[in-house]
Order: structure tokens, then C-alpha cells, then sequence
């Protein structure tokens, strides 16, 4: 008998980053991960629409556990007053495993009497093509390790 092969990791991190800075990033200056994680991210590019709308569609290089890997995102969603995208997988090497893959977050300023900062909410959803794929923790992995390579560079703490 098959076992259910929808599946979902959630995972929270906290940042000094503002929100609406991380949200930037993410969405229309996604370009910059490859300058905050040189050794990660090789390039991003922009291969239709527009940077930050829906619809758009970007192509990544980077590298993941040592193996350089290609992949090619498009943007499903954007919401402004929430601070969150969300991106779906639809060419690259996560499709060799994943019949679907999303991946999305969610920035939210901390509270007020809290130190200033953000947390920001990560839910990877996917689909296996068969109950001997892994879960994807690498790439859960990967994603954390470029939110810290952000908020650790200078350019994080810039506003607005």
C-alpha cells in the first residue's frame, strides 16, 4: 500500500533584518542572494516579467551539499501586507524526485517590547514521485543557510 507522497516542512527563523527588507529581497531584488551567499548562490537571473510580480519566472545556479545544481522557479504569489512569496519549482533537478515543489515564507516584524527584528516563517510543499524519495531537508537546509548568510551582510540592515 502507498503512503501519502503530499508532504510539507514548516520551519521558523528569526533575523535583525527588517521585514519589509527580507521581503525585498525575496521578491524584487532576488538578484542579490548572490552577492550575501557567493559561495552558494552562482547567479539568479530574470528570464520572464518582471522582478517581484507573479508570473514571473527566474533561473538559479547554485550549489547545494557540494553539487552544483540548476533550476528554474516561477513566481506564484505575492502578498504585500503579509510580507510573503511563494515560488513554485517548474524545470531543474528537484523535479527528478518532486512531481510538484513549492517552496514559501512569510515575514512578520516582531512584536513591540520584543528586540527589533523579524521572524520569518518557511513551508516547503511538495509532492514525491515515489515513497522512496527523501524529504527534501537539504534544500530546507540550503534555504535557512542563505536567510543567515543575509542577515549576516551588511546590506540587511539597510531600509527602506
Amino acid at each position: 500500500m502507498s503512503s501519502a507522497r503530499f508532504s510539507k516542512l514548516e520551519v521558523d527563523i528569526e533575523i535583525r533584518a527588517p521585514a519589509e527588507r527580507f521581503f525585498e529581497v525575496h521578491t524584487r531584488k532576488t538578484y542579490m542572494l548572490s552577492n550575501t551567499s557567493p559561495d552558494k548562490v552562482v547567479s539568479c537571473e530574470l528570464l520572464e516579467g518582471d522582478w517581484g510580480k507573479e508570473g514571473s519566472v527566474i533561473s538559479w545556479n547554485y550549489v547545494i551539499d557540494g553539487n552544483a545544481r540548476v533550476g528554474k522557479e516561477l513566481l506564484e504569489a505575492v502578498d504585500i501586507e503579509r510580507n510573503s512569496v511563494t515560488y513554485r519549482v517548474i524545470d531543474g533537478y528537484l523535479l527528478q524526485y518532486y512531481k510538484s515543489f513549492k517552496r514559501s515564507c512569510e515575514a512578520t516584524p516582531k512584536g513591540k517590547g520584543e528586540e527589533e527584528g523579524t521572524r520569518v516563517h518557511w513551508t516547503l510543499e511538495y509532492e514525491k514521485l515515489h515513497d522512496k524519495v527523501p524529504e527534501p531537508h537539504p534544500k530546507l537546509q540550503f534555504i535557512l543557510d542563505l536567510v543567515k548568510d543575509f542577515d549576516a551582510h551588511p546590506s540587511s540592515q539597510e531600509h527602506l
